[in-house]
């Protein structure tokens, strides 16, 4: 690792990785865990689920039971961006992942995706559902939610992958347990008691969480582990995001090229949610999607595995760092290793953010565009003039569209929010 970056990340400092093995997407697509057909496989799973969802969950009704965000304009923040560096010519979107129904996070499409490849495989297995034509309502049915009721999910979650999955679960019918650390937010966790899941509580971190959750179910039969680390089944839900993109773009009138390159922002904890859309975007869009992680200073787990090149064997506590941080949904010490060998070759570069900055962002985002955002998500606002700044050479002085990458927070309780704001400085 780069001197100055070590010395900046033990003194909790913001910096910059640019990551020196990214290459072409042609190059390394056979090496990489997911193909371009998994991820369309994954889409398709969830369309063939959507009439279920739509009779499950009354928020999915509108869309028949499909989960996708708009690609929004925000116009305010991009000026304020340009009023502060960030070239004239550079365009800014926000994708509002915050605003997905039911999990109103990130999470959501990995989430789901993940409950539902287990629920059909179960179903399957019952002979609930004989293939992929049968009338997936079925599965609404008293008998089959008292066949799922016999299955628990697991989870080891920071907050919103358990939100997800026990929110998504429980419409199914499925027992849920999630296991989390002690100190993630309180209104999460009372949220998923609300839908009828167990929550485990554990004094360690979301690691210890994890490998607690993944032990217990090693030793059962029906007791499926959703694990955040190293599922496929989320990672690929996660990377259909990426697919959304191209017709979102093309509406927008904005050109993926060379000369006119896209920029992912995307907040990261353990990696699962952003390296599965990074990875989607590059197989849908090619070498000029770029991908950069932005991750809290007391925890860049991915930043750290990929420039020390340790992947899941390095934590943030090696570096004198606590792990801990405002972002709850970014407060992971040590990295996914799928995710970190997946992104050895597809990721542009990650950076890091204070806490201070993290919260005058929810501001920023509130103020300027009326956006509810989680500090996890509004991490997301800093990485237009990050990534100017680091002198990306793909980004040279070619006109970019930057896309922030909301994450969560249009389920934040208004007197948590509240309280989000008075730490800026700001009001509800």
């Amino acid at each position: 690792m780069d001197a100055a970056l070590e010395a900046g990340l033990r003194a909790g400092h913001p910096v910059f990785f640019v990551n020196p093995g990214r290459a072409p997407i042609e190059a390394v697509a056979a090496s990489l865990p997911v193909t371009l057909a998994d991820i369309t496989a994954a889409k398709a799973r969830l369309a063939r689920f959507a009439p279920l969802l739509a009779e499950l969950f009354p928020e999915l009704a509108p869309s028949g039971g499909c989960i996708e965000s708009p690609l929004l304009p925000v116009p305010v923040l991009a000026r304020r961006l340009q009023a502060a560096g960030l070239p004239s010519q550079d365009r800014v979107y926000l994708k509002a992942d915050h605003a997905l129904p039911v999990a109103g996070s990130v999470k959501a499409r990995g989430g789901l995706h993940a409950v539902l490849a287990v629920a059909e495989r179960l179903a399957l297995a019952q002979g609930l559902l004989t293939g992929p034509d049968d009338d997936v309502r079925l599965l609404a049915e008293p008998d089959a939610r008292a066949f799922f009721s016999g299955h628990t999910l697991s989870v080891g979650s920071t907050g919103n992958l358990g939100l997800s999955i026990g929110i998504f679960g429980r419409g199914l019918g499925f027992a849920v347990t999630v296991h989390m650390a002690a100190e993630a937010r309180a209104w999460k966790k009372e949220k998923l008691r609300g839908v009828g899941a167990t929550v485990i509580e554990h004094p360690g971190d979301y690691a210890a969480a994890c490998a607690t959750a993944r032990e217990e179910a090693a030793h059962a039969t029906r007791l499926h582990f959703i694990d955040d680390e190293n599922s496929l089944d989320l990672f690929l839900g996660y990377a259909v995001a990426g697919l959304e993109l191209p017709q979102q773009l093309a509406a927008c009138r904005i050109d993926v090229a060379p000369a006119s390159p896209l920029v992912l922002h995307l907040p990261c904890g353990v990696g699962g949610a952003p390296g599965g859309i990074a990875c989607g975007a590059r197989l849908a869009l090619g070498d000029a999607a770029l991908a950069v992680f932005v991750e809290p200073t007391q925890a860049p787990a991915l930043l750290l595995g990929l420039a020390t090149g340790r992947r899941a064997g390095v934590s943030a506590a090696d570096y004198g760092l606590t792990g801990r941080t405002v972002a709850d949904g970014l407060a992971v010490a040590r990295p996914s290793d799928l995710v970190c060998r997946s992104m050895e070759p597809i990721l542009d570069g990650a950076h890091t953010v204070p806490d201070a900055a993290m919260l005058a962002h929810v501001a920023e985002a509130w103020t300027a565009e009326a956006l509810r955002l989680e500090p996890a998500a509004a991490a997301a606002l800093a990485g237009p003039l990050a990534v100017r700044r680091a002198g990306l050479p793909a980004l040279a002085d070619r006109p970019a569209t930057h896309i922030l990458w909301a994450t969560g927070g249009s389920l934040l309780p208004d007197t948590v929010f509240a309280e989000l704001l008075a730490k800026a400085g700001a009001r509800l």
